[in-house]
């Protein structure tokens, strides 16, 4: 096992920070208050784009590109650590064209895709001509079973008809969204099983019947680019809309969510890591009884706390990469590996940052710092992708399982009185 990231990670994170740093920071402030003027995206947005595919920073999550497509091809580990940094800045990703949702859907795309749908929708992606939302929570059921999901699906007339209610989808209000692949249940009562009976479709978000009822705000915060409540009345697509084959849609969403888990995760790492620095910086300037913060030992453990916890996700998260990577790799333990991450991540966020808002005091709940920005979002990742309850569970039965598996191989950890009265002979 080695985590150690090639050369070609360790020069393009290289020329990603320097491109972050003399390109992206300088225009942080242009961009939330092109943000509260309602322009979005801020009309500088395009040029950086340019500028950073010029630079071959750009499409970096794909392991599986063709050579004829945009991008760097780089494996889970050696993409790791350019999420972490561009988790810094909650506007990075979208430069380097590796925003969420796009990176999974792209991912699905590229994988099951027929030749019409590649140039249609994967092509404008990987280019950054267009952005796209994946559409499968629900308001009226509990999405953390998806096979509670009631958007239904038929075929008729050659036509796929779609009626149904999403909510909270990310990059719906994006005004170059394009595509909403929508997860639906399949009315015909087909399928040998619950997670045989659901489809992916392709579908234009101007098609008639769609309609975005409102973009959510999350703890009160708006995101530019949306968590859309989404109306889906009578939806009419053509049948070659369909993503995969009729029922393979679990099994698709499945191929999904690994790699995107592992970005988040490695964003949110990268979030902790702006938090801690903040955080350090201000105990060494900020006095308080005659001392510095950096004096007292409860902020020094916050400090000490928040490092090593940051240190031990990141290496969860890196071995989970480098699971993703082996062709090998049972499917069991990834699945429950993936699940771990996901719960650690929303915890370190909600730790790392809580501390670091208290030793900012008041400063901390304002927008002067990206500090209540960082801790909303943390707050929402023990939701999104699943609730953590779900994750832990996933994480307990295969455990469990394991533990099945080896049933009574324990024993000879125990020491009964019977096996202290006759000690075995060693020969």
């Amino acid at each position: 096992m080695d985590f150690a990231h090639s050369s070609q990670a360790q020069a393009l994170h290289a020329r990603l920070e320097a491109f972050m740093q003399r390109y992206l920071l300088p225009y942080n402030a242009a961009w939330h208050r092109s943000v509260q003027d309602g322009v979005y995206p801020p009309p500088f947005m395009e040029d950086l784009k340019a500028l950073a595919r010029e630079e071959g920073l750009w499409n970096l999550f794909l392991p599986g590109l063709r050579d004829d497509e945009p991008g760097t091809r780089l494996c889970n580990l050696d993409y790791a650590p350019l999420a972490e940094t561009m988790g810094r800045l909650p506007w990075a990703a979208e430069v380097f064209n590796c925003s969420a949702p796009d990176t999974g859907n792209m991912e699905l795309l590229h994988r099951f895709a027929t030749p019409a749908q590649h140039t249609r929708w994967l092509a404008p992606l990987l280019d950054g001509r267009i952005r796209s939302a994946f559409a499968m929570s629900e308001p009226d059921v509990a999405s953390s079973d998806p096979t509670n999901l009631q958007t239904a699906v038929r075929r008729e007339d050659g036509q796929l008809v779609l009626n149904g209610r999403k909510w909270f989808i990310t990059g719906a209000a994006h005004p170059a969204c394009r595509l909403l692949i929508v997860l639906c249940r399949n009315d015909d009562g087909s399928g040998d099983g619950s997670h045989q009976s659901h489809s992916m479709v392709l579908v234009p978000p101007d098609t008639p019947g769609v309609q975005v009822v409102r973009n959510i705000a999350v703890l009160h915060r708006q995101a530019p680019e949306g968590h859309c409540e989404i109306l889906l009345r009578d939806v009419r697509v053509p049948a070659d809309h369909l993503l995969g084959g009729w029922g393979d849609g679990f099994t698709m969403a499945q191929a999904r969510l690994g790699p995107g888990r592992v970005h988040h995760c490695m964003r949110t790492i990268g979030q902790c890591e702006l938090a801690l620095e903040l955080a350090s910086e201000r105990v060494l300037e900020r006095r308080v009884f005659g001392k510095h913060l950096s004096d007292f030992s409860n902020v020094q453990d916050w400090i000490a706390d928040s490092r090593i916890e940051i240190d031990q996700a990141r290496l969860l998260v890196l071995h989970a990469a480098w699971t993703l990577d082996q062709p090998q790799a049972d499917p069991g333990h990834l699945r429950a590996h993936i699940a771990a991450i996901k719960v650690v991540a929303a915890r370190l966020q909600s730790r790392v940052v809580e501390r670091a808002m208290q030793i900012f005091g008041a400063m901390g709940l304002s927008p002067d710092t990206p500090l209540a920005w960082l801790w909303s979002w943390g707050r929402a990742m023990h939701l999104m992708d699943g609730p953590d309850e779900v994750h832990l569970r996933t994480v307990a039965r295969h455990e469990l399982a394991r533990a099945r598996e080896r049933m009574g191989a324990t024993s000879a950890y125990f020491t009964t009185p019977e096996q202290l009265r006759a000690p075995p002979r060693l020969r």
